[in-house]
């Protein structure tokens, strides 16, 4: 069993992750870290997990671990995940895992020269949903593929919350616009060339709030919007020349709604309507990191292509500032 500590007591570690750890084969919550000791042994109870420690350098120190996931707001995911790298701890990091591209270099460097694995927690990527929608592009099921159409909004003017704070790294390219850029790019494996994007700002919070977004992948477009001041929606197609995929439930597979992929014809006189009741993504993708952890074969998602995905949220910044394309 590979021994995951837990590096703060955010609410996602809380509600979804370390559920789905516990609920895994081949790895175990061993301990809970905070600055706040009585904090971290109120969540350690509560999942009855043994050591809780009032500190992250403590945790990191003990040899009770052997793995640590890191939930802590966006802007301390580079620093926490190279000190822990630095333990000799693996790192399953929350997305985004940097602000900037070039910041992934550094994670790079602490994974070689520690021999650590180090991923970014792109729980989509292990889905049966997403796979299955892998395989039926790649299948040629709907032709050419031509166009991909996305979207992705909450509603949350909290100013409490980390994603209304900029000094946190909020934002909705940071928090949700990553998701149908990774869904896209792991369903094609394909990289976009250049885009355009429009954004918008909250005037109070001085975050991101709204980006539409066209890229060009060569062979097809993406066009997606994202919002965190909208009405809560997400979508996902994918339009080919001989039929389209619609992903029901694209994101939040197992809370959203039905986990679903419709699968359906030139005409759109036929549909196949493939369901997945029981995808829990976050079980899955812990266990699929431990088992890498562990020096089993498995396909996660490397630092390299998270450097790639933070390319293209880069150049949506960059293009949001300049009328016509951006290079990504």
């Amino acid at each position: 069993m590979l021994r995951f500590g837990i590096l703060s007591t955010a609410k996602i570690g809380r509600e979804l992750v370390v559920p789905a750890i516990q609920d895994a084969e081949n790895c175990v919550v061993t301990a809970i870290a905070s600055r706040d000791l009585a904090r971290a042994r109120e969540m350690a109870d509560r999942f009855s997990v043994p050591h809780a420690f009032g500190s992250y350098e403590e945790m990191l120190a003990s040899d009770k671990i052997d793995a640590v996931y890191i939930p802590l707001p966006t802007s301390q995911h580079v620093e926490w995940t190279i000190k822990a790298a630095d333990a000799g701890k693996h790192v399953l990091c929350e997305k985004p895992i940097a602000l900037k591209a070039d910041e992934i270099d550094r994670l790079i460097a602490a994974r070689d020269r520690n021999k650590v694995l180090i991923t970014e927690a792109y729980m989509v990527t292990y889905t049966p949903v997403w796979r299955k929608v892998r395989s039926l592009i790649s299948d040629g099921a709907i032709g050419s593929l031509l166009h991909v159409q996305g979207a992705f909004t909450y509603f949350n003017r909290d100013p409490g919350n980390m994603r209304n704070i900029p000094e946190l790294g909020g934002g909705a390219l940071p928090d949700i616009g990553v998701y149908p850029t990774i869904s896209t790019r792991f369903s094609t494996g394909k990289e976009p060339l250049r885009v355009q994007a429009v954004t918008r700002r909250d005037p109070q919070f001085g975050t991101d709030i709204y980006s539409s977004v066209k890229a060009d992948f060569g062979d097809f477009e993406l066009t997606f919007y994202i919002a965190t001041q909208m009405a809560n929606r997400q979508v996902m197609v994918f339009h080919g020349t001989d039929g389209f995929i619609e992903v029901k439930s694209p994101f939040n597979a197992d809370r959203w709604g039905a986990e679903e992929i419709e699968l359906a014809n030139r005409s759109h006189n036929e549909s196949t309507v493939f369901r997945f009741p029981d995808s829990r993504q976050y079980k899955r993708e812990a266990e699929a990191f431990a088992r890498a952890a562990q020096g089993e074969t498995e396909e996660i998602v490397t630092l390299e292509s998270s450097k790639l995905s933070q390319k293209f949220i880069d150049a949506i910044y960059r293009a949001s500032e300049k009328d016509g394309w951006e290079t990504v």
